[in-house]
């Protein structure tokens, strides 16, 4: 088959290489708000510096600093089960460790990395997040651990294209940071990134290998402008496609840096005669 004389191969391949990071987000603190960059620089074999570093712990979870181990997430404050935690305008400073939490017109602020500053934020949790607490909070944390929603440390990559199809799914606006991706592609056609499994992707000079479709869970009923827990994301995806798959995972196999509007491409395999 040929397209104004490229092969469907070169065009397939065209396609794949007209992309761009529209965004690039992390998640400081698990659960709460989303922090956009503007640029970043990978490491092999880690997630986006600082994603996940902290958790709030709900319940005594087993978690050792000493030796940190992969948790899933009911084990700590999630969006999956505690929406309110949309309402929370979090920020993190790199520099200083300080988390300040704004909420109903009101700021905390702690240094994670000190007694003091922890208490400061656990303290705020026990006093205004009551009922969703199955015991004490605790800011947890371990050098070099992200509490990810899989044990793999990665890179979660959510298509533009694909959230705007599940817009025609469900019928309204989806906002993208309901998928609480690091990155954010345009340019893909939608469910494209499905394709990539396996394949390499290149920003630059960062190769990121695409390693396993994203299982969504019921975080993302929640709006994160109004914290209001509706549609049903996950449920609209079965019924469509017998799946409840949007975005992939990717591990960076080489590190460098990235930044908003930086090309996409996917790595080209030897074409086999």
């Amino acid at each position: 088959m040929e397209r104004n004389g490229e092969s469907a191969y070169e065009y397939g391949m065209k396609q794949q290489n007209s992309a761009t990071v529209a965004g690039i987000y992390r998640y400081p603190v698990k659960g709460l708000s989303p922090e956009a960059l503007d640029n970043v620089t990978l490491q092999e074999g880690q997630t986006l510096p600082a994603d996940r570093r902290y958790a709030i712990e709900n319940g005594p979870s087993g978690f050792d600093q000493a030796d940190p181990k992969y948790f899933p997430k009911n084990r700590f404050l999630m969006l999956m089960r505690n929406e309110r935690l949309a309402a929370l305008q979090s920020r993190y400073n790199d520099g200083s460790n300080v988390l300040t939490i704004g909420y109903n017109n009101a700021e905390v602020r702690g240094d994670l990395e000190t007694p003091d500053g922890r208490a400061a934020i656990e303290t705020f949790f026990t006093e205004n997040f009551s009922p969703e607490l199955k015991g004490p909070p605790k800011i947890l944390s371990a050098q070099g651990h992200s509490f990810s929603d899989v044990a793999a440390k990665v890179v979660s990559i959510i298509n533009l294209a694909s959230v705007a199809a599940i817009e025609t799914i469900v019928g309204q606006p989806v906002h993208p940071l309901r998928f609480r991706g690091n990155l954010y592609v345009s340019g893909w056609a939608a469910w494209q990134e499905f394709d990539l499994l396996g394949k390499v992707l290149t920003i630059g000079s960062v190769r990121l290998k695409v390693v396993k479709r994203i299982v969504r869970c019921a975080a993302v009923n929640i709006d994160p402008v109004t914290a209001e827990r509706g549609m049903n994301i996950p449920h609209a995806l079965m019924q469509m496609f017998d799946h409840a798959d949007c975005g992939v995972y990717a591990e960076v196999i080489t590190g460098g840096d990235i930044k908003a509007d930086d090309s996409i491409t996917v790595l080209e395999e030897q074409r086999l005669l």
